[in-house]
């Protein structure tokens, strides 16, 4: 009985929960060097999962002189959605390279700043939230019928 294909499995299974768990982790930082890397190791966990889960290597999908097929073909579906992950992976890092250039350029950091408004709107939904736990439970009855 041969283990090799089970062992690599399960070192490829770690391997890939690593590299999604250190990217989510850089990921949710506010520096967008550490976004730019947390999005790097998303989108190789995600090409070696879904290499992973085309299964092992095949005959090439032509057909014989006969018509007929070979019996181990290989998917290459896994293959094709792993070059359109790098690709797009490849276009988000350029803009997050243009982002992160731009922001140092600016501020002499990378680290995103607070958005002002956000914060204003986070204020006064405090202070609304303290309005209706001041004002009275009967305030609904007060209400004159029409």
């Amino acid at each position: 009985m041969d283990l090799a294909p089970t062992g690599a499995s399960v070192v490829l299974a770690v391997v890939i929960g690593v590299l999604f768990a250190t990217g989510t982790y850089l990921l949710l930082q506010r520096a967008l060097t550490r976004l730019l890397i947390g999005l790097t190791l998303l989108t190789h966990g995600a090409n070696l999962l879904l290499l992973v889960a085309g299964g092992r290597a095949g005959a090439p999908p032509l057909v014989r002189e006969d018509g007929s097929l070979p019996a181990d073909v290989a998917d290459p579906l896994p293959q094709a959605m792993a070059l359109t992950a790098i690709v797009i992976s490849f276009a988000v890092t350029a803009l997050l390279l243009a982002l992160a250039y731009r922001s140092y350029r600016l501020n002499r950091d990378d680290a995103v700043q607070d958005d002002v408004e956000d914060a204003r709107i986070a204020r006064l939904a405090v202070a609304d939230a303290r309005a209706d736990a001041a004002a009275p439970a009967d305030a609904d009855a007060r209400e004159v019928p029409r």
